[in-house]
């Protein structure tokens, strides 16, 4: 039976409330043959494969298992390339593959991609010289160059965002079916690009005892660890552009339920989150899980109100809060955001986004992040949920397999000097395969660091 807070819900009940972050077509007639062709088209995911993410999620939520969740800021269609797709789906391998050494437990391996193409804005236009045009949105709503034949919103883009978003996990799919991701073989996962001695001495260390203790088990057993070595992996990206979500949303009779499958885990970001807001609306509708990103400016009363709305049966698995508080307020913000949880009775997987908080702008007007305030927030986000009795179960993170020099720091020393040489993000900075890597060694030692801290 369906609940009796979605009983009256449907896919497009949303265009009752007010809607953020939506762009304005000139032709509603041509948005709607859009959304109405898409919802034809065959779904990118399917429904058991959303259940099993949840399944997933609820054991990171107890404790038994861990979420790591990373991939660009923002697709671009230009980036559908199998290079680029498999770059990134190897560092996120090669993270997993450090997380579980350090962390002991299952990894839940979740790509910001597939569907990542809309970014909300802070201004609707943007003004060069005197000429102001809409905002880039994304390349499923307008494209990036600074003329009105590009800016203006075209709604035959959200079909090529299906297109890029089914082509780009299709491949996936196949790597990973194939045998790409088996833990057996993560030299299939090398990227060529650990140039420094400690960083590559480590990782081939992790590499290596990872494969003689499943030889070991194997040769004392005589059969293969099947769930150890073959990897699932899923798909997430921000569910802002709520028609190209709308239409994908699709009732499954089986399952007696509405699923969004155009991705396993779509989020809300923070700018969307009104509880009287389209964006709530639309997500407390469908079965997937579902993430909320929530900053330094949270509000307990609005906290408790997610809970309620989004997740009203406390079902295991069905809530993320993603918090996004940055290193100078993290310690401050993040013990009210956790008790105002704890009142409600209800629980919900946490996961640190250490990236958002810590955006600055140099003096050279570059928008960058540094790699030791994305560490400290990470460490402090780890301690202050064990001093408080909660648990923090994943980490979610904008990464690039390429050789990008986007945010400062990491084993590498970039400077802000360095920034300009490789930076290629239209949206906000990235870590890159080094400083991503680094970054899930240093979760692994902290968490043997603690773990050994509790023994003693």
């Amino acid at each position: 039976m369906r609940s009796p807070e979605t009983a009256s819900w449907h896919a497009a009940s949303w265009q009752t409330r007010p809607a953020q972050q939506q762009p304005t077509y000139g032709d509603p007639a041509a948005l709607e043959r859009a959304v109405a062709h898409i919802s034809r088209l065959p779904p990118i995911v399917v429904s058991w494969e959303v259940e099993a993410l949840r399944e997933r999620l609820a054991k990171a939520q107890r404790g038994d298992a861990f979420l790591l969740q990373g991939g660009d800021c923002a697709e671009v269609f230009a980036d559908c390339e199998s290079d680029t797709i498999t770059k990134k789906l190897k560092i996120l391998l090669q993270m997993s593959l450090v997380l579980l050494h350090g962390l002991k437990k299952p990894i839940v391996r979740v790509g910001r991609m597939a569907g990542q193409y809309a970014k909300p804005r802070s201004l609707d236009t943007e003004t060069r010289n005197g000429v102001t045009l809409p905002s880039y949105r994304g390349d499923l709503v307008n494209r990036p160059e600074f003329t009105l034949s590009a800016r203006t919103p075209d709604p035959d883009l959200l079909l090529r965002g299906y297109e890029r978003a089914a082509l780009t996990l299709n491949f996936v799919r196949a790597l990973v079916e194939g045998g790409f991701a088996d833990l057996h073989h993560p030299e299939y996962w090398d990227l060529g690009f650990v140039q420094h001695a400690p960083l590559k001495e480590a990782y081939q260390g992790i590499v290596g005892s990872i494969g003689d203790a499943l030889d070991f088990f194997e040769g004392i057993s005589g059969r293969q660890i099947h769930e150890a070595t073959l990897v699932d992996f899923y798909a997430s990206h921000e569910g802002l552009h709520l028609h190209y979500e709308q239409a994908q949303t699709r009732f499954i009779p089986r399952q007696n339920r509405w699923y969004n499958l155009s991705t396993h885990m779509p989020w809300i970001g923070m700018r969307t989150a009104g509880l009287d807001g389209a964006h709530i609306e639309y997500f407390r509708g469908i079965s997937n899980p579902i993430g909320v990103k929530i900053g330094s400016a949270v509000d307990a009363a609005w906290l408790q109100g997610l809970v309620t709305t989004l997740n009203p049966q406390n079902q295991p698995g069905r809530l993320t809060f993603i918090h996004r508080f940055g290193a100078k307020d993290i310690a401050a913000a993040l013990p009210k955001a956790i008790e105002a949880v704890r009142q409600t009775g209800q629980t919900v997987l946490w996961v640190c986004d250490p990236m958002h908080g810590n955006t600055e702008t140099t003096t050279g007007g570059i928008k960058t992040r540094r790699f030791e305030n994305i560490q400290k927030e990470l460490d402090l986000a780890f301690r202050i949920h064990a001093d408080m009795g909660s648990y923090l179960g994943g980490v979610h993170i904008e990464l690039t397999g390429e050789d990008v020099t986007e945010c400062t720091g990491g084993a590498r020393g970039l400077t802000d000097q360095d920034l300009q040489r490789a930076y290629r993000s239209s949206v906000d900075p990235r870590l890159n395969h080094e400083q991503a890597l680094e970054l899930a060694m240093l979760i692994a030692e902290r968490s043997q660091t603690r773990r050994a801290e509790r023994r003693s």
